[in-house]
């Protein structure tokens, strides 16, 4: 049976949406400024530059760092303010149609690969750890596997049979989130075996 009206979303979700993208905005916000800094005078040491492997400056100017012909980090300061705007209109009671859930979520997965394309750029290519940049990746990886898991299971017309798997599915999207995180740890460690040696001493 096809949903008729918006439905209500969980509160967990609306407040989801709010840390994730206020976090998001704070990571974005530091590597705009680390920028400036870097403009106003480029031989600076950035206060995210920690050793040769935790290290912002490189990948801020990086070819990859501006993949658009501007900073990244700017397209973040507009990407997040979207869920924080959602988040807090859905505590407000606010139903959005399927539509806008649609393109809300083409947003997500477009942040998901494009995390995840960094990810692989920052680590194979540049050689380098972002700390802020990390920031980012840790809070867009929530926000999609649990927006679209919820999105699945209410927002897009599913017919309930598959709706209702989503809807149960939702309070354990938390082991996927998961599992993309370890993955990613593997994959740096992987590629820097010395980087808690480093970081940890010994």
């Amino acid at each position: 049976m096809m949903a008729q009206t918006p439905a209500r979303q969980p509160v967990a979700i609306a407040l989801l949406f709010i840390v994730t993208g206020l976090v998001g905005l704070y990571g974005s916000f530091q590597l705009t400024v680390e920028r400036f800094a870097l403009i106003a005078d480029p031989e600076t040491k950035l206060s995210c530059d920690i050793n040769p492997f935790v290290s912002c400056g490189p990948v801020i100017q990086s070819a990859q760092g501006s993949l658009f012909g501007f900073p990244n980090p700017l397209i973040g300061l507009m990407a997040f303010v979207a869920p924080v705007a959602v988040g807090v209109g859905l505590l407000a009671g606010a139903r959005f149609a399927r539509w806008f859930w649609i393109l809300f979520n083409v947003g997500l997965l477009a942040a998901m690969v494009f995390i995840h394309w960094l990810m692989v750029q920052t680590v194979f290519v540049i050689g380098t750890l972002c700390p802020y940049c990390m920031l980012v990746w840790l809070v867009t990886i929530p926000l999609f596997w649990f927006g679209t898991i919820n999105n699945l299971g209410r927002n897009f017309g599913l017919p309930e049979g598959a709706a209702s798997l989503f809807r149960a599915a939702l309070p354990w999207a938390w082991l996927i989130v998961l599992l993309n995180y370890l993955i990613i740890v593997a994959i740096i460690l992987q590629h820097f075996p010395t980087l808690l040696t480093v970081l940890f001493g010994g």
